[in-house]
Order: structure tokens, then C-alpha cells, then sequence
């Protein structure tokens, strides 16, 4: 999207922030240090103690600027929410924390600093960055609200990619984007239900008299190329022409969000698909450690929790406390999933396999309750732990669906190249229940394609505060 002038300013208004949070750290562990009382000091109180460290702060608000800006969060407009920029926010704080350690043992001989004030420094600046950063992100959020959409979008293409971007542009102000109009592919194009027919203001070849009835059209994205390829080069020359920035969606292997790879072959370049980072044996293991590591922590951690919500879930109603489901996993194998079971016994036992839905009645009031903040799923650490689902991944489904999902969907059975999740990209964007199978699909390829540990790391804390659609 264009950049406007309220995206330049609030970039320029991050990094006054960020700069005056690194220095202003410097000073709280300081403080913190050798003031507070809360650390002892085996060889006292350093003479000139504030005026000594001014080099110091200095230094954390340049190495803050350039680690933040490595990591893009100057980037505007900015996209998410901000709970989904906490992780990299923590690893910029971490970054520059490394950087100045390194420095301080570097120049301990001409420039002599408390090494535990640095290491204070970490935590000081963490809170304060957040605490700037929070802010700075709610005032951008309500000015964008306030503003008039400047960026002005003539989709070309009526299908359901058209419709979810259409959606994207009118959940986040911040992109202050309007979609002025769709036009169809071809004659004949049925719409996509989402767009409004009244919207769609002719064909791809009336494209010359749309651009003259909409002069301030800024962006054209075509999401449906079709077959004529002329008709796209003339479309994208008018733009040209007419200044407008021109955007198309490949349909290149649909639905898929894979990066590309070029190689040669005696000067022939072939044009392919690029692994994906799990097809690496070092980020399997790197992501099997974390598995293992995660599903100790999370059965300890969770073991009082499960013991008392079992007593109730006994207590409410007659059966088992556990509940055993067949689930498809990695390469689409079966495996068994555990939950604490959160509806009747006899749930099932006149329709067979169907989803949950809202307000569902099958649920007992405890299940109502564990279902809507995810405590069901507290026994899946075991699954961690056995090695049949991962701390982060695609969500397993049952092989009912599986099966029936596999025939409709294109790529469908590509959210089984890894191991399944207790939780994933799609369900930290309430993407799960009776919702899209499409963009839920959609967002499991993207997990796949991006993967990484600092991703799972930003999933398992999204995860905590996602609670839409999980009943």
C-alpha cells in the first residue's frame, strides 16, 4: 500500500520513541543498580555516577535505531496487532543488550561501565519499548480511524480472493484503503457472494472507461489474471500511463504461498519452488528441541490445572475425564489426540462426526467454559511429548473431514508436510470452528512457507489472548 504523510510522521514519532527509551534505560538501570537498593555493591557507589554513562546511552539509542530498523518496525503501515510485534520488539531489546556487552569488554580499558548495568539495561528497556511502543500503536490505530481512506483500489476480479482482500482493506484502517470497484475477469463471471453486485462496475475490457469515470484510482490489483494475457499487458500499460501502481496475484500454483527459486541448467533458468524451512533437517531438530522443551514445561506447569478441571468435568457429568479422538498428522497418518472432554458422552451418537458450533449444546458448562479459553487441549503436551503433534502447526483435523476437505480443496493435504499443532497461524487469527476452510488452508501454507522459531515463539504468545470463534 502507498505510504501516507500520518505513516511518515508516525515512523519519524517511533524512532524519537525508541531513541529516548534506550537512553532513558540507560539511566533506570542506573539507578536501578546502584540506587534502588535491590542489588548489593561489593566495591560502592561510582563518583560522577550519572554523568558516567551518558556515552553509554547514547550508544544504546543509536544500536536501538538500527536493530529496529533491521527487524522493520519502522515499516508503516504497520499491520496486526500489537501483541503480534511483541517477540520482535523483545529480540531488538536483546539485540542491542549483546551489542553493548560486546562493546563495554571491547573498551573496559579506556571506558569503564558496570556490566550489570547493562544487563539491567535489558529489562528496562524491554518494559519501556513495549510501554512506548503500545501507546504509539493505539494512537495510530485511532488516527487512521479518523483519517479519510486516501488509497483508492479498482479490483479486477470477482472471486474469493477478491472478497478476502476486499475484507483485509476493510478490517485494518491503517492500510486507509477503499475499494472503489471490481470488475469481472470475463463476461459471465458470477461474483463472489461477499462482493456486493452493485460493486462490480463492468468487465476487465471496459478497464480505459472505468479509470476515466474514477480518476482517483491509485492501485489497481488484479486477483484473476483468466486467459487473456494482452488484455493484462494493456491494463498494466494504462497504468503505467495514468501513474497507478499495478498489482496482480499469481495464479501460479493457487492457493499456495510458496516462495520461488530460480536455477540454471547450462544457461536454461528453471523456475521452481523453494524449500520449505521444515524440509531442512537443522530446522526439524531446532523444531523437535523446542517441542520437547515446550511439552516438559507445559505438562508441569499445567498438571494442577488438569487435576482440578478433571474433578469437575467428573463431577458435572457421567463418563471419562479424557477424551480420545482420531486425528490425521503428519503425511496424513492417523494418530490419537487427548483432550479433557468438554461435551456429553453420547455427543455424537445420533448425527456422527460434525463441528462444534456457537452456543453449542452438546457442551457441558465446564466444557462451555474450557473450550472458550482453550483448556481443553491442556493433555495434547502428551502428544507433544510422544512426537505425534507439535507445540505450533497446523490444526489436526478428524479423518471424516480430512477426506471430504481433500476432494473440494486444491493443496489441501499440503498442511500435512508437517507435524499438527496444539496451536497455529490460522487459529491465533480466529481462524478455526465453523470458519473458511479456504483461509484457514491459506494461513497453514503461509505457516509452512515462513516457519521459523521466532514465529512459534510470536504463535505461542498470540496464542493466549485468542479466544475468537473457540467455542
Amino acid at each position: 500500500m502507498a505510504r501516507s504523510t500520518a505513516d511518515s510522521w508516525f515512523s519519524v514519532a517511533a524512532v524519537a520513541a525508541d531513541c529516548a527509551a534506550a537512553f532513558g534505560a540507560v539511566y533506570l538501570a542506573v539507578w536501578l543498580r546502584f540506587e534502588s537498593g535491590w542489588f548489593s555493591i561489593p566495591f560502592g557507589t561510582p563518583i560522577d555516577l550519572y554523568s558516567a554513562y551518558w556515552k553509554l546511552a547514547a550508544a544504546a539509542a543509536v544500536l536501538a535505531y538500527a536493530s529496529l530498523r533491521a527487524l522493520k518496525l519502522y515499516k508503516r503501515p504497520q499491520r496486526g496487532t500489537f501483541h503480534a510485534h511483541v517477540p520482535r520488539l523483545v529480540r531488538g531489546a536483546l539485540a542491542v543488550t549483546v551489542a553493548l556487552l560486546v562493546g563495554v569488554a571491547l573498551v573496559r580499558n579506556y571506558y569503564n561501565v558496570s556490566s550489570g548495568v547493562v544487563v539491567v539495561f535489558f529489562f528496562a528497556f524491554s518494559a519501556l519499548l513495549l510501554l512506548e511502543r503500545a501507546l504509539l500503536f493505539r494512537a495510530e490505530i485511532l488516527a487512521a480511524r479518523r483519517a479519510l481512506p486516501t488509497n483508492r483500489v479498482l479490483m479486477v476480479g470477482t472471486d474469493s480472493t477478491a472478497a478476502r482482500l476486499a475484507r483485509c482493506f476493510a478490517g485494518d484502517a491503517r492500510l486507509r484503503v477503499r475499494v472503489s470497484g471490481f470488475l469481472r475477469s470475463r463476461p459471465g463471471e458470477t461474483p463472489d457472494p461477499a462482493i456486493d453486485p452493485a460493486n462490480v462496475l463492468g468487465d476487465a475490457a471496459d478497464f480505459r472507461s472505468v479509470l476515466e469515470a474514477l480518476p482517483d484510482i491509485v492501485q489497481v490489483i488484479v486477483t484473476n489474471p483468466g486467459g487473456d494475457s494482452s488484455l493484462l499487458y494493456d491494463l498494466a500499460s494504462e497504468c503505467e500511463k495514468r501513474m497507478i501502481r499495478f498489482n496482480v496475484v499469481p495464479d501460479l500454483f493457487r492457493m499456495l504461498t510458496l516462495s520461488l527459486e530460480v536455477e540454471t541448467i547450462d544457461d536454461v533458468p528453471l523456475l521452481g519452488l523453494a524449500r520449505a524451512p521444515l524440509e531442512k533437517f537443522r530446522n526439524r531438530v531446532a523444531k523437535r528441541l523446542e517441542d520437547v522443551a515446550g511439552a516438559l514445561v507445559g505438562l508441569l506447569v499445567s498438571a494442577p490445572i488438569v487435576a482440578v478441571l478433571a474433578v469437575l468435568v467428573k463431577r458435572e457429568s457421567p463418563g471419562p475425564v479424557f477424551y480420545r479422538q482420531t486425528r490425521c498428522g503428519y503425511g496424513g497418518r492417523p494418530f490419537t489426540i487427548y483432550k479433557l472432554r468438554s461435551m456429553r458422552q453420547d455427543a455424537e451418537a445420533a448425527t456422527g462426526a460434525v463441528w462444534a458450533a456457537e452456543d453449542d449444546p452438546r457442551r457441558t458448562r465446564i466444557g462451555a467454559f474450557m473450550r472458550s479459553h482453550n483448556l481443553d487441549e491442556l493433555p495434547q503436551f502428551w502428544n507433544v511429548l510422544k512426537g505425534d503433534m507439535s507445540l505450533v502447526g497446523p490444526r489436526p483435523e478428524r479423518p471424516e473431514f480430512v477426506e471430504r476437505f481433500a476432494e473440494k480443496i486444491n493443496h489441501y493435504m499440503r498442511r500435512h508436510d508437517c507435524l499438527p499443532g496444539i496451536t497455529g497461524w490460522a487459529q491465533v487469527h480466529g481462524l478455526r470452528g465453523n470458519t473458511s476452510i479456504e483461509d484457514r488452508l491459506h494461513a497453514d501454507l503461509w505457516y509452512l512457507e515462513n516457519w521459523s522459531l521466532a514465529l512459534d515463539l510470536k504463535i505461542l504468545l498470540r496464542t493466549l489472548f485468542a479466544v475468537r470463534n473457540a467455542y
